[in-house]
């Protein structure tokens, strides 16, 4: 068979290449997220059955070959059952994504400064007065339904606020606290836990609520341990732990400052805030 190859390039058109571009993109992050999820080990069992298929074609092994296209037929509708999660978090991230917009609340440089400094001021309290404390930063993804769960407290965002929300006498000490713009909304909340398996059996509950509401938002949620007073964070479903405040910090500046400035230019306005702090401290000290 003699291909033409200078015919077949000549005939390939603008939409085709944009066509091949858009599949391949699709591929890479299908094969991304499910590298990154407990769909993984799933989709390495469909892909035998599906090879098998073909095998058994080929040697022409037809009882088996029945026996796994009746499997292929069914599968299409338990593999929605089986992945019901995947699919549920895979559209929750495209909903989310920025080709869709933001509806992230405007924060001004200023006060995103101030707030950062309340909320890396009260973790510090937390961690040194071994005080568990559970804080969700909302971002792109409501979480109205989240906040429906607690108490509606929808005031100014202070470090008192959120050392009194978690304050070992409070009642709402043992839920989660969201933060909207600049607003403490609600405190007290429910969490989703994570259904995944593979953490260490050292996390409890809060840290498992914190996982879990990652995973179904792109919101940062900052954890303290309650035994340890080990400073927690979890983005994207992953847990980072045993933080410095000055990571702490670095990630809520960056988060604030990208609303206001732009992507490209909130590690320029980071350093500045961070000079601009220490002439004001070596300004006090003088003093």
């Amino acid at each position: 068979m003699n291909l033409n190859i200078p015919a077949i390039l000549s005939s390939i058109g603008f939409s085709d290449v944009v066509d091949v571009l858009i599949i391949s993109f699709l591929i890479y992050k299908l094969l991304g997220y499910l590298r990154n999820s407990r769909a993984a080990q799933l989709s390495k069992g469909l892909a035998f059955i599906v090879a098998a298929f073909f095998i058994t074609d080929i040697c022409h092994f037809y009882a088996t070959k029945w026996i796994i296209s009746q499997i292929l037929n069914v599968g299409l509708i338990a593999l929605v059952v089986v992945f019901q999660p995947e699919l549920r978090r895979a559209l929750e991230y495209m909903g989310r994504g920025k080709l869709l917009g933001g509806r992230q609340l405007k924060v001004s440089q200023e006060r995103a400064s101030e707030m950062v400094g309340d909320i890396v001021r009260a973790v510090d309290y937390f961690s040194q007065k071994k005080e568990g404390a559970l804080i969700i930063i909302e971002r792109n993804t409501a979480l109205s339904d989240i906040a429906e769960t607690g108490t509606i407290v929808d005031s100014r965002l202070s470090e008192q606020l959120i050392e009194n929300i978690f304050y070992k006498g409070s009642p709402l000490h043992d839920g989660a606290a969201i933060i909207r713009g600049d607003r403490l909304y609600a405190a007290g909340c429910v969490l989703p836990l994570t259904e995944n398996t593979n953490l260490s059996k050292d996390l409890g509950t809060r840290h498992r609520a914190g996982i879990g509401i990652s995973e179904v938002s792109d919101a940062i949620v900052l954890i303290v341990s309650e035994e340890t007073g080990i400073i927690s964070m979890a983005q994207d479903g992953k847990l980072s732990r045993f933080l410095d405040l000055r990571t702490v910090e670095k990630v809520l500046l960056s988060h604030y400052l990208k609303q206001k400035e732009g992507e490209s230019n909130s590690l320029e306005l980071i350093t500045k805030l961070w000079r601009k702090e220490g002439e004001s401290n070596g300004t006090k000290e003088d003093n």
